[in-house]
Order: structure tokens, then sequence, then C-alpha cells
């Protein structure tokens, strides 16, 4: 009998026993997975730390692949907000440091409705910008014949039609010579241009009224049509700043005794930065990915526009407008857009 009570109080021990020990493996399971979160967390803001530190050192100029629908205000505050987020910023402590600012901008708007190279400049390299507005630049639009719209392309109303079925490729090519060289070209009215410091084609959103800016001179190195599918014809164009390529199509369906929009516009070079060679596409707006571009892009550049000898052009309109500052060049051409 004692021998089986003794079986019993033994065996209770053996069950009760190992709890002190469960409870203190499990705390001191739960400190070690603190202390790797807590690790891991540490590694994490460091990480995060040297990217920013890496973003902010950021300096040059490269070029983007813009799609159809967004601006290129849009496509920029994109870009921005995407190497912030890698970055972990704005962040209380980035937020701290004033000083640390990340500039980015664009040099050469592309139309909502177009598409291609969109020339970026980060840090020092927005100084550069505005040089790159009165490089050339080459596209590809296909316009079409027998319609015209108010904003000269097909996002607009249309507000003509004229017959075209007489026209011909040779009628085309024939005249194509004419709009070569140096030739006066009257900008559309929806535009990037201003009046009073505002858009024109914010005006004309509006509802105001808004004269033309009046015919100026502007260049043409090369223009030849690729293809001709009545209505619609394709050309390739290379153009020096402050060129547009609506007006261009508009004018040839005047000269053909018709009239003319833009259903698609791609822009295939600005500068030294081609469509297919350089302009990241979006899957690639990281920072190592622009760093990497940055320094390729380099080589691209002239000797005179090193960011050592790099100075900000003088504008004749400044604008401020929440985070974006557009600056106008002297003679009207595109604009300059910077967000801080």
């Amino acid at each position: 009998m004692a021998a089986a009570e003794a079986a019993v109080v033994s065996s209770s021990s053996l069950e009760t026993d190992p709890a002190p020990e469960t409870a203190e493996s499990a705390e001191t399971a739960a400190t070690t997975a603190a202390a790797a979160a807590a690790r891991t967390g540490c590694e994490a803001r460091v990480l995060k730390a040297a990217l920013a530190t890496k973003l902010l050192s950021l300096s040059g100029v490269f070029a983007v692949h813009k799609p159809k629908g967004p601006t290129s205000a849009e496509l920029l505050n994109r870009l921005k907000e995407k190497l912030l987020a890698e970055a972990g910023m704005p962040s209380p402590e980035w937020t701290k440091r004033k000083k640390q600012t990340l500039k980015i901008g664009h040099g050469g708007t592309l139309d909502s409705a177009a598409r291609g190279v969109l020339v970026v400049g980060i840090g020092r390299g927005t100084k550069m910008l505005t040089s790159m507005l009165s490089g050339s630049k080459r596209y590809i639009a296909i316009g079409e014949l027998g319609k015209a719209t108010d904003t000269l392309d097909s996002t607009g109303k249309v507000t003509e039609e004229k017959p075209y079925d007489k026209i011909t490729q040779e009628d085309i090519e024939g005249i194509l010579q004419k709009f070569t060289g140096t030739i006066m070209q009257v900008p559309p009215l929806y535009s990037a241009l201003k009046k009073d410091g505002q858009r024109l084609s914010t005006l004309m959103k509006r509802g105001e009224v808004v004269e033309a800016k009046p015919a100026r001179p502007v260049t043409v190195y090369s223009i030849s049509l690729q293809n001709f599918q009545p209505p619609f014809f394709t050309l390739d164009v290379e153009c020096g700043g402050g060129f547009y390529i609506r007006s261009l199509v508009s004018d040839i369906g005047k000269e053909l005794s018709s009239c003319a929009n833009v259903l698609e516009l791609t822009r295939t070079k600005q500068g030294p930065f081609t469509l297919e060679e350089h302009a990241l596409p979006e899957d690639k707006w990281t920072i190592d990915d622009v760093a990497q571009s940055l320094e390729h892009c380099s080589s691209l550049l002239p000797a005179e526009l090193t960011l050592k000898k790099s100075k900000p052009e003088e504008s004749n309109e400044q604008v401020l407008s929440c985070e974006y500052m557009t600056l106008n060049e002297t003679k009207g051409k595109d604009d300059v857009n910077k967000t801080f």
C-alpha cells in the first residue's frame, strides 16, 4: 500500500515539476524573439539611413520613360515619391534636417497624351535642365487628316472637318520641305506657355478668352514621311527647342487644303538620351538604378555641361505653386519643372 502511494506521489511529481522549466523556456524564447526583432528593426533603420544618404547624394541628369496619361509634373512627383519611400523618407529624423532636401526636376514638358523620353535632373543636376531645353528632340508623330481640334490633338473637341480623299503620299512628301530649316510657327493655345504667370492651357480650360501667341522662329533639322494610310500619316521629326509637333501637323493639314490633328506622339530622343537605350521604365525607378543611370548618362553630356560649371539660367517668369516651381526660358520655350 505504501509502495503504491509512493508511486502515485512520484508520478504526480513527474507531471508537475517541468512546469517551471517550460515557463522559463517560453520567457527565454520571447526574449530571444524580441532581441531578434530589435536587431532586424535596427538593421532596417540602418539600411534606410544608408539609402537616404545615397539618395540625397545623387546629382546629375538622366531620363525616364513617360507613358501616356499623366502630365510631366505628375510623373515627376510619382518618381520622387517612389524614391523617398524606398529610402524611408520623410522620417521624423529626416524632417528635422531641414537643409537636406531632395531636389528633382524635368526639362522639356511632354503633353499628357504623349509618351517617350523625359529628361530629369536630380540634386545639382537640376541646374543643367535649362541647357537641355535648347537641344534637339526627335519625335514619331501619327497625324490624322480631315479633322481639326481645339487642342490640335485627339484629346480635344473637333472644330472642323474637311475632305482628304484626294491627298496622296506624294502631296505630303512634296510639302515637307516647306517645314524644314528655320520656320515661323504659332504655338498652340493649349500649351505650357504662360500669360500673366499662368499657363495658356489652364486659362483655356477655365473658358477664358486667350489670344494666340505670335509666330516665332523654330528649327526643324529633319522631317520625313514614314507611312501613309489615309487618313493617317506618320512623321519622323527632329527639331530644336520650343517646337510644337501639334502645330506642325495642323499646319501640314492646312497646307494640303484640309486639316489635321495629332493622333499619337512619342518623343524618341532628347539631347543625347534615347527612348530605347536610356529612358528608365517605372519598374526601374529605384535609387540604385537611378545611380547607375546617372553614371552612364554623365558620359553622354558635353563637357561644358559638367556639374561644377553648370549655373542656373535666369528666366523672365517664376511662379511658385504648391511644391512646383516652373521656370520659363526667356524666349518662351518649354519649361523646366522643379520640385523640392
